[in-house]
């Protein structure tokens, strides 16, 4: 028989019991989430776009337990002011986004991916026809300038940037016509057409479209060349749970060390992903500097 002794022992142990497996349930239990909710920034096709990201939400959704959700943003400033409309926990921004989200929303870099090349680090470029005459900026005096927005290193930052070293403090005055084209893809695409002189856009997507339409090698040319800047890496809100914010992490940082992430990096069109920092977003500060943008007060929203 049970004495009173040993009944008040097991009631103790049950309810040391009870606080350890409080204790140890996964900090996803303890958050409140249902889902992860994560933005996309529009530098590609949107139809590409959910095609790239398709695996990589399925194998994120199973790393971190809860369903992964993509939103695509229709405008690269969008994801700025999105962020906290639509409660994302996170998004993959692009260099000159994630500073601003950095700056003004406070978001913590977690990683980002590594290039085909084997580089986890992107450039902008000028491009021209070949048959343009155009070689240099006093050859595009006048002409049609294909922007991608105001608020992309490569399609905007850079070649504001790269003009005012060459002594081009009026773009409005300067060029002949200026237009956003709202994506990479389509910036290269407005060049080859003849639709702009000169475009500018980062050479991630222009190698993809380049590989997909021969015209590109054929007949455009490259004129010039940002500095490197971090790959669209994946930050999250800075009060996303410790334990997520960790898993996602991870997952990415571990992606490709079993055989099937292989068709997923495929997909995504990257060799694996590393680590990142904020500090690793110092490039785009140093560019914002030579193109005279504040970046705590710049208006990143087209006109």
């Amino acid at each position: 028989m049970f004495t009173q002794s040993n009944i008040r022992i097991i009631n103790t142990f049950i309810a040391l019991l009870v606080v350890i497996m409080l204790f140890a349930q996964p900090a996803i239990a303890q958050s409140g989430q249902s889902k992860l909710l994560i933005g996309l920034i529009p530098e590609m096709n949107i139809f590409q776009q959910k095609l790239r990201f398709a695996l990589l939400g399925e194998y994120l959704s199973e790393k971190t337990g809860l369903p992964v959700e993509f939103t695509i943003l229709s405008r690269y400033g969008n994801i700025i002011d999105s962020f906290n409309n639509e409660k994302m926990d996170g998004a993959f921004f692009g260099s000159f986004t994630g500073a601003l989200a950095i700056q003004k929303l406070g978001v913590v870099p977690l990683a980002r991916p590594v290039n085909l090349d084997n580089t986890s680090e992107y450039h902008g470029y000028l491009l021209v026809r070949k048959d343009s005459g155009i070689e240099s900026v006093s050859d595009m005096r006048g002409k049609r300038m294909a922007f991608v927005e105001k608020a992309t290193t490569a399609g905007y930052l850079f070649p504001l940037a790269f003009f005012r070293e060459k002594g081009v403090k009026d773009i409005d005055r300067f060029f002949g016509e200026k237009f956003f084209t709202g994506s990479h893809d389509a910036a290269v695409i407005a060049v080859l057409d003849g639709e702009a002189d000169v475009g500018a856009a980062k050479n991630t997507i222009y190698n993809r479209v380049k590989n997909d339409n021969p015209r590109v090698e054929k007949e455009l040319t490259i004129i010039a060349r940002s500095p490197s800047v971090p790959s669209n890496g994946l930050c999250v809100r800075n009060t996303l749970d410790p334990g997520l914010q960790k898993k996602l992490k991870q997952a990415l940082l571990s992606l490709g060390q079993a055989p099937a992430d292989k068709n997923i990096l495929a997909k995504f069109g990257a060799l694996g992903f590393i680590e990142t920092t904020t500090a690793d977003y110092q490039p785009v500060l140093d560019m914002a500097q030579k193109a005279g943008i504040d970046i705590k007060t710049y208006n990143y929203r087209n006109n």
